[in-house]
């Protein structure tokens, strides 16, 4: 087995930093970095860098800087050998912090999926035989998240989705009767559920989605609210809770929620509960904006205060089950 096969898309980040308070109407003196990015390819970055095995099925230009994602995703300990290459296959975006290191304003230029979907087709069922669990970036296109899903399903292999622009998702929501766990913000929660959900706060949203994760054929569900933490529910356990953010200072938002649910889903590959997934999802993402990159240094032993805490295999802590409270953040 080769771990969890992460599929997904990469990016080029052109990254603009002020020097001084950021003026969204005049000219800004600071400094501008190009870093690799993407959110499945920070994910596996970052699969890599705590030494989780993992495969990165992407595609990348015929370009150096194509050849040097692969060398660094190679370095990390990612197997890279269902990475294709094509034109236009990666994709760039282009983003503008102010002086807190919240994001003023961006664009994104997609990439052609070509290429990647070619690979899906001809080697697809290879890749899904041959790994533990699944990791999909399922905006990139209909046909790619149709196949992989269906792929799967037939070997009952887990899949935990990215989210990107919501399209796919609201155009077949019933993608997510196959999903082991779904990881969302709060903004593409209220998308998904067709109600505004930003001014809730984590017993507000505690109380409203258990019913509507189960109206929708959710198994599981992680919604992050940034600086409010965030919250899960467990279909099947019943189980239900808060995880507050962790105080630190903030660099660069980007990549905070590949991060999360980086930590997230490595948690739960392991054998840990829901509750200690979303704690080490956001001990992840403190990590990582407190850094200009898009994922987290090599750490070593990151899971071990989570798997101490975890209730043995086969039992679920009875005072967290069916109980509106929040765990150890």
């Amino acid at each position: 087995m080769t771990g969890t096969a992460i599929i997904g898309t990469v990016f080029v980040d052109i990254k603009g930093y002020p020097d001084g308070v950021y003026c969204p109407t005049g000219r800004n003196i600071g400094t501008i970095k190009l870093i690799p990015g993407g959110v499945s390819r920070n994910v596996a970055e970052n699969f890599g860098s705590l030494g989780m095995p993992a495969q990165f099925v992407s595609s990348i230009d015929r370009s150096a800087i194509g050849q040097e994602v692969r060398r660094q995703l190679a370095e990390s300990g990612i197997e890279t050998r269902y990475i294709t290459e094509g034109d236009n296959a990666m994709g760039l975006w282009m983003a503008v912090f102010d002086e807190k290191g919240d994001l003023a304003g961006s664009i994104s230029h997609q990439p052609d999926f070509s290429a990647l979907e070619a690979l899906i087709q001809s080697r697809g069922d290879e890749i899904i035989a041959a790994c533990d669990n699944v990791i999909l970036e399922i905006d990139m296109n209909e046909a790619i998240a149709e196949r992989m899903l269906a792929l799967a399903q037939r070997h009952r292999k887990k899949v935990y989705v990215i989210v990107g622009n919501m399209g796919i998702i609201l155009r077949r929501p019933e993608f997510l009767r196959r999903v082991d766990c779904f990881i969302c913000n709060e903004i593409e929660a209220g998308r998904l559920f067709r109600r505004s959900l930003d001014a809730y706060d984590p017993a507000a949203m505690m109380r409203f989605l258990p019913a509507a994760a189960d109206e929708a054929g959710i198994l599981s569900m992680i919604v992050t609210m940034g600086a409010r933490g965030a919250v899960y529910y467990d279909g099947r356990t019943r189980e239900i809770g808060a995880c507050p953010a962790i105080p630190c200072r903030l660099i660069d938002s980007t990549g905070a929620g590949d991060a999360f649910l980086s930590g997230a889903v490595m948690a739960l590959t392991r054998g840990l509960p829901l509750s200690s997934a979303v704690r080490a999802g956001t001990k992840l993402a403190s990590v990582v904006i407190q850094r200009v990159e898009n994922a987290a240094p090599r750490m070593t032993d990151f899971f071990d205060e989570f798997e101490a805490d975890a209730p043995p295999a086969g039992r679920t802590d009875a005072a967290r089950v069916e109980k509106l409270q929040y765990v150890k953040g």
